[in-house]
């Protein structure tokens, strides 16, 4: 189905992705990308390899205005980026459970979107942006909207849609009290860009079953040695969250091995 479907905005825009097959039946997970990023950088690309080789359905989206998407950056949201991902929910069959995986802000649109839909089974925030108003004044706080670049980027304009839409939203906190699914949270001790205590405040506000994850010695994107411990945690993490209560859960015993708490 995946592998052909057209899969377009509610705008009318078209949004690349890739699927990667899996053996599970009536799954689909779905790897959202940060900030300037797409469908195609290499910590999504490695999750998604190695999930689908376990077993896991997997769709990489690039949200519209980025990678090969259509659209325009200078409109890319928060807001406009959790009507993408429920675009790409309005075309998975009812039956099917759904996991979102999301790095930095598509971290937070993660957040965002299961706090208010039903149909995200199960959610994996990796170095999750939360602290949006924070941020913008570590980033941006020299720049004008509209009249600059992100990181000195041309190809990265600093919209005044971008600026608002961050500072109204302000941080997920309150929806993080209001995500009722599985949540595995998991950030680098390392990381310069989106700092820890995002991730750790986000957790102290979950309101539902969650789990807490930290990486040793790598930064905000994360590096090819901390991959298979995120794939293998995430693989826990999925038959908790799609197939089974976590406090009963027979894999349980597995995942406290490799799942702390802040």
């Amino acid at each position: 189905m995946w592998t052909e479907l057209e899969i377009t905005n509610r705008e009318g825009e078209k949004l690349e992705h890739a699927f990667h097959p899996g053996s599970t039946e009536n799954v689909l997970v779905i790897l959202g990308h940060g900030l300037s990023g797409n469908k195609d950088r290499p910590l999504l690309v490695a999750l998604a390899n190695g999930i689908s080789a376990l077993g896991w359905p997997c769709l990489r989206i690039s949200y519209s205005g980025n990678g090969g998407s259509d659209g325009d950056f200078t409109k890319s949201c928060p807001t406009k980026e959790i009507a993408d991902l429920q675009s790409v929910l309005d075309l998975v069959p009812h039956e099917v459970r759904v996991a979102y995986i999301g790095h930095s802000m598509g971290g937070a649109v993660g957040v965002l979107t299961a706090a208010r839909d039903s149909r995200v089974h199960g959610l994996v925030t990796l170095a999750g942006m939360a602290d949006m108003v924070g941020f913008l004044k570590r980033e941006f706080s020299d720049l004008t909207p509209g009249a600059g670049f992100m990181w000195d980027d041309e190809s990265l304009p600093y919209s005044q849609i971008f600026a608002d839409d961050l500072t109204q939203i302000e941080n997920t906190f309150s929806a993080a009290e209001a995500v009722t699914q599985p949540w595995l949270v998991i950030h680098a001790a390392d990381d310069d860009l989106v700092p820890i205590q995002d991730s750790r405040d986000a957790f102290a506000k979950a309101g539902g079953e969650k789990a807490w994850l930290e990486i040793s010695h790598a930064g905000h994107s994360f590096d090819e040695s901390s991959h298979p411990q995120i794939v293998q945690a995430i693989q826990e993490w999925l038959k908790t969250s799609l197939h089974f209560p976590l406090k009963e859960n027979p894999y349980s015993p597995v995942l406290a091995q490799i799942i702390s708490t802040p």
